[in-house]
């Protein structure tokens, strides 16, 4: 089971934990858990008038062996408005746009989703259950 926090954040409210989101799926081939500012498609969603974040901005997959796949989506730029970041333990490491990082197996971390114009972020938690 991958299982997620989430906190939009900002400059205002850095160290807030409330209004946070949670979700998860079981780590069955195919599983999907989205994050993104369409509520209709996206199990957690971001303010709608954060548009540093796409409709539909990350995607963790589950894949065929039970790890779990991190992608961050293209939206409809060419050049991102964010930056996103995996953070494991004291290793961090920038997710390209477009790119895809596999979430270590039984592990847990952060993706920060970056504001490149302000000072907010979307960090959202990670905790891959065995």
């Amino acid at each position: 089971m991958l299982e997620l926090t989430m906190a939009a954040v900002s400059a205002a409210e850095a160290g807030a934990t409330a209004g946070m989101l949670m979700a998860d799926a079981p780590s069955e081939p195919g599983a999907v858990l989205r994050v993104g500012r369409d509520r209709s498609v996206c199990r957690l969603s971001t303010p709608d008038d954060w548009l540093f974040v796409s409709r539909v901005h990350l995607e963790f997959q589950c894949l065929q062996d039970g790890t779990w796949q991190l992608t961050w989506l293209r939206g409809s730029l060419p050049e991102p408005s964010s930056e996103v970041r995996l953070i494991v333990g004291e290793y961090a490491q920038t997710v390209p746009y477009g790119g895809a990082v596999v979430l270590p197996r039984g592990g847990s971390g952060e993706v920060v989703v970056q504001d490149r114009t302000a000072p907010r972020s979307v960090n959202v938690g990670f905790y891959h259950e065995v």
